[in-house]
């Protein structure tokens, strides 16, 4: 049997499990499986590994994007430049290689929404989804800038942005969990009475399928696209990494 899984924290509402084991389903994969793997703290991982022998790929998740290289033989140069892994392949070796999917994804479905006036982008947040979303955007010739709660550098804070900023980001992206299942009343604490017809809202989320960021933002008349397509284009690039 061919194990596959995710490696996270809280994803009993991961999307993960229900695409692949529906995936392999349609596609008569009899002998694959995914599984959820639910850790506390990423010191359980090698766990997971030494009691999985038949493990073949995993899928990696918030809040491990970053830390679970240390455990890593190697990374791809991707992941190596941005700083994070949501792919783990298991080499002919038996060795850990780590892999990005998550740029691709999103270069994929924000280039289905972008249009002419969507010259630059605002990233909120500053954990391993928003790196992936940085370089997709550098890989696009679109100038970013990050958001974060606290100061940083290169970064900006949300008690900066105001209406200038509006004029000057059209792209506004959620990097955040702010509004993930079960707390959908969250959302980011930006100024949403500077969305425009303009303005193209993008939040990673999926679950809901429209939070309060993207709710807000439609309101004042931006586009709005959610994470789920995203995540499929992610998941099948992961599969295809795995089965190289």
């Amino acid at each position: 049997m061919k194990i596959y899984g995710l490696i996270g924290k809280n994803i009993d509402y991961s999307f993960s499990k229900k695409y692949f084991t529906e995936r392999f389903l349609n596609t008569n994969a009899v002998d694959c499986i995914y599984e959820n793997f639910d850790i506390n703290t990423i010191a359980d991982f090698p766990s997971i590994i030494q009691n999985n022998p038949d493990l073949m790929g995993l899928n990696v998740t918030i809040p491990y994007k970053k830390t679970i290289i240390h455990y890593l033989d190697s990374l791809s140069k991707k992941a190596t430049q941005i700083g994070a892994v949501n792919v783990i392949r298991f080499t002919k070796k038996g060795k850990l290689k780590g892999y990005n999917s998550d740029c691709y994804g999103f270069k994929k479905a924000l280039q289905s929404v972008l249009q002419s006036h969507h010259q630059k982008a605002l990233i909120l947040g500053t954990g391993g989804a928003s790196k992936a979303v940085a370089f997709a955007l550098n890989e696009l010739d679109i100038p970013y800038a990050f958001v974060s709660r606290e100061t940083l550098e290169n970064t900006i804070t949300y008690e900066r942005i105001n209406a200038t900023t509006f004029d000057n980001f059209q792209i506004i992206i959620n990097c955040t969990p702010l509004g993930t299942i079960p707390n959908t009343k969250e959302f980011p604490p930006i100024p949403y009475q500077f969305f425009t017809e303009k303005h193209l809202a993008f939040d990673l989320i999926y679950n809901p399928e429209e939070t309060q960021f993207l709710k807000r933002a439609k309101k004042k008349g931006a586009l709005t696209k959610n994470g789920m397509d995203m995540l499929v284009f992610q998941a099948e690039k992961a599969w295809e990494i795995w089965n190289r």
